[in-house]
């Protein structure tokens, strides 16, 4: 397993996997680090969005360097991977996981975790039943399906 954080260029070769939800600083888990240490010994090139070098003063604005580069990063990783992992934390609201869920319901990629608890659970529910998204109860059950 190889893993890529932003700002760092994503190989065009390889099966990438994009861990997609929730990431709300000081509420949801880091589920990621899970993840990695379950595919650590598979060939999964794991695009992971949670980079150690997050600076949360920078502004969510298109003007803003540093996060028009992370959300550019963000995009383009979604749109090469093989597939992805979409994990909504009960803890959060995860509003730029359910645009996630919208732009790439559509596209045969996806993998979601939706917990009970989560305060969008029933929209997330029906949208994964209407496109027929992969839907599964835990990040284990998720994680059988691709180590």
């Amino acid at each position: 397993m190889q893993e890529i954080q932003p700002p760092h260029a994503i190989p065009n070769e390889g099966h990438k996997l994009f861990l997609a939800g929730s990431i709300e600083m000081n509420s949801a888990e880091e589920w990621q680090k899970n993840v990695l240490d379950r595919l650590a010994e598979t060939d999964w090139i794991v695009l992971n969005p949670r980079r150690g070098s997050w600076d949360s003063s920078w502004e969510q604005r298109i003007d803003q360097p540093e996060f028009k580069e992370q959300v550019e990063w963000e995009l383009s990783g979604l749109e090469c991977a093989d597939k992805i992992l979409l994990y909504f934390d009960p803890r959060t609201k995860s509003p730029i996981s359910l645009l996630e869920l919208g732009l790439f319901a559509k596209s045969g990629k996806l993998i979601v975790v939706c917990p009970e608890g989560f305060w969008r659970k029933g929209n997330v529910d029906i949208v994964c039943a209407r496109y027929g998204i992969a839907q599964v109860s835990s990040l284990e059950e998720a994680l059988r399906g691709l180590a």
